[in-house]
């Protein structure tokens, strides 16, 4: 059977490529698998059993694609994360203890509901997952957004964070919506100065300029 392969990173590049400095860009509606959660990242048991289901899940519905009629072969998406607090003003990369979440894979046109309820039984038999009862699928429009990419250690995001939300004020904007990061590296097999992370933040004109 012949397949078609598509690496949908580079068939939207101003969405997962995007520049050293920063840009704006409007994000369309997009489908994503997607787990709720609460706490630090870097401690949260539910973060890691998020993270390892939604990949698990999309990697299944991959090859449910793959092998169907004029199956099409893609390379799974980047993991995304929405992050937020309470009072957003108090947001900071310093104290994660307080920052709810959500974890995401974007999945590209040719998975549907069918294909991801499939997906779901497939990684359901081959280990128990927890976070399988907090898995959906919807889609998400962000609509227009700053973004920059960044490189180098997640802890070190701060100043990039900074110049991007300069660069929102400076043209206008005023940030709205959740923290948006795409990770496209994989910090178990990259050194932490070589990780690439797109910083994504969703903007509003500033009616008070008006």
């Amino acid at each position: 059977m012949t397949t078609t392969k598509i690496d949908y990173k580079r068939e939207r590049p101003q969405l997962y490529a995007p520049r050293a400095e920063p840009t704006i860009v409007d994000v369309p509606e997009l489908a994503f698998l997607m787990i709720d959660g609460h706490g630090d990242p870097n401690t949260a048991v539910a973060y890691r059993e998020a993270v390892e289901t939604l990949f698990a899940v999309s990697y299944a519905a991959k090859f449910v694609v793959r092998r169907s009629a004029g199956g099409v072969d893609f390379a799974v998406m980047p993991l995304e994360g929405l992050w937020w607090v309470p009072d957003i003003s108090l947001f900071t990369i310093d104290d994660k203890s307080d920052w709810s979440w959500t974890a995401m894979i974007m999945q590209p046109a040719p998975v549907t509901p069918e294909v991801i309820e499939v997906a779901r039984q497939k990684a359901a038999a081959k280990k128990p997952r927890p976070a399988l009862e907090l898995l959906r699928f919807e889609r998400f429009h962000e609509g227009l957004a700053a973004q920059v990419m960044y490189r180098g250690p997640y802890a070190d995001e701060g100043p990039t964070i900074a110049q991007l939300h300069e660069f929102i004020t400076d043209r206008g904007y005023e940030p709205t919506g959740r923290h948006h990061e795409i990770y496209l590296g994989d910090p178990r097999r990259s050194a932490p100065q070589k990780l690439r992370t797109i910083i994504r933040q969703p903007i509003a004109s500033d009616r008070r300029r008006g």
